[in-house]
């Protein structure tokens, strides 16, 4: 993804920063689900607004995932600008969807599906995967972006890594978002839900 090689601590030790950035990103997640994170963080958030939060984490999680799509054919055909653009474009998007979707849940709370018992299953397999992709992808995608910022196109090629780690990272980036759309659109759209307030969130939401 860069175009001019990096020297520093970041290009030196490009592992260590990803486990560094990874933990951290799973410390904010887990934390303000379980209610670690302070309340007073985030602000105290009305049902609409939870709900508009939600379509609008939807809309960024599709545009992400078109982002990595045209990332992935962009690179399939040689032109690394167009591949870099795309995918730096959709990590930053999932930086927006990391701020909002905290906020929702800090600041407001969850909603649960409620719906046919097949469909549930079905919306919980798939909700299932999504989450296990989103947690297991944060340090491949992490390391693919760490070393396409710190190394030039040539360094990258010869390297080889970054071609692998970033297959495996888009693709499970992709399904993982595509998923989240999916379930985002049973939940909301399709059938109806129950709303759980936030840990630590006072009492009349």
């Amino acid at each position: 993804m860069a175009t001019a090689s990096v020297r520093g601590p970041i290009r030196e030790h490009p592992a260590v920063v990803t486990a560094v950035l990874s933990v951290v990103g799973y410390a904010l997640v887990i934390g303000t689900f379980l209610g670690y994170v302070p309340r007073s963080l985030f602000p105290e958030l009305t049902l609409a607004q939870v709900n508009r939060l939600a379509d609008a984490i939807a809309v960024i999680n599709t545009i992400a995932t078109l982002l990595l799509i045209a990332g992935w054919r962009f690179i399939r055909r040689g032109e690394v600008r167009k591949h870099a653009a795309s995918m730096s474009g959709a990590f930053g998007l999932i930086l927006v969807f990391l701020v909002l979707y905290l906020t929702k849940i800090g600041g407001g709370g969850t909603k649960e599906f409620v719906g046919p018992q097949l469909v549930y299953y079905g919306y919980l397999a798939m909700l299932a995967v999504h989450i296990v992709l989103s947690v297991v992808s944060v340090p491949v995608v992490l390391h693919a972006l760490v070393l396409g910022v710190t190394h030039t196109p040539d360094e990258l090629r010869a390297m080889g890594t970054h071609r692998k780690v970033g297959r495996v990272a888009a693709g499970a980036w992709i399904l993982s978002l595509s998923l989240g759309v999916v379930t985002y659109l049973l939940l909301n759209h399709v059938y109806d839900w129950r709303f759980v307030e936030a840990l630590l969130l006072p009492v009349g939401l």
